[in-house]
């Protein structure tokens, strides 16, 4: 009987494996890319207003 109450320890954990697996490669929403892209557009523009104040401090 302590055999199979061992044996019931890899089970449990196996089917618990496998219940979180099946909830993380759960599909999503598909969400837009419009908020990354929004914010690579004000990197962008902050980068490009760096640049300036770069060159007016070299000599």
């Amino acid at each position: 009987m302590a055999a199979l109450a061992w044996l019931l320890i890899p089970f449990v954990a196996a089917v618990g494996a496998g219940l979180w697996g099946s909830w993380a490669g759960r599909t999503r929403r598909v969400r837009s890319d419009g908020p990354e892209l929004i914010g690579y557009a004000r990197f962008r523009e902050a980068m490009e207003r760096s640049r300036p104040a770069e060159e007016e401090l070299r000599p």
